[in-house]
């Protein structure tokens, strides 16, 4: 499977996503240019973010720092960012309620990543050296989420993450990152609500008679 096109890339509600924000996006690119607008959407939406999960985040770390994580409360890995500069990422060594994710959002406010992008590489990784992949990565800044991780369990074989993060390089800019930012936020909510009915299907099927009445004459 070659090239990212529009027309050829076959992931559908990836491209529906694509081709219901193309002509909003053209527009929005006449007054505001895409790099520009994507920073001031990480400025506005990652510092609003910021303040209303630091306490949580906070609260968090110096549990995990009490109960002396190994390796402690923070992973700290170097990552390839805007221009192939190497930052460290700190991740906060927690999964509950997304708080590792969340962690990450100083990094967004600062520019090292932004809140919609390709996944952060490690310096030297050979997923970034592809061909054409190392000139789009150097031009982007990695995301705390992106059209890969929010299409990763669909289980369709053609939403591979190379081409994933392939089709959103040709195709970035605000109204894009927005339908991202909101589809991130729903699959939780969706995974919640398939739990919730897979219960309450389990404790409808369930029978709650007494034992005497369950026999059948």
């Amino acid at each position: 499977m070659s090239g990212t096109a529009r027309g050829d890339f076959p992931s559908r509600p990836a491209a529906h996503l694509t081709g219901l924000t193309d002509r909003v996006r053209r527009l929005a690119d006449r007054a505001l240019p895409r790099t520009t607008g994507e920073r001031a959407l990480d400025l506005v939406l990652g510092t609003a973010l910021l303040a209303v999960t630091y306490p949580a985040v906070a609260a968090a770390a110096l549990a995990l720092t009490a109960r002396r994580t190994p390796g402690g409360a923070w992973d700290r890995r170097p990552r390839a960012g805007l221009g192939d500069r190497v930052f460290e990422l700190r991740t906060l060594r927690t999964r509950r309620l997304r708080l590792d994710l969340f962690s990450r959002l100083p990094h967004v406010v600062r520019g090292d990543l932004a809140l919609v992008g390709p996944a952060p590489l490690a310096p030297g990784d050979p997923r970034a050296a592809g061909h054409g992949a190392r000139q789009w990565r150097r031009e982007l800044r990695p995301g705390l989420t992106g059209l890969a991780q929010v299409r990763a369990r669909s289980g369709m074989p053609w939403d591979d993450p190379a081409l994933l993060d392939q089709h959103y390089a040709e195709h970035h800019g605000v109204v894009l990152d927005l339908a991202i930012l909101a589809e991130a936020a729903r699959n939780p909510l969706r995974e919640r609500l398939r739990k919730a009915r897979r219960t309450k299907a389990h404790l409808s099927d369930a029978d709650h008679r007494p034992p005497a009445c369950r026999r059948v004459d």
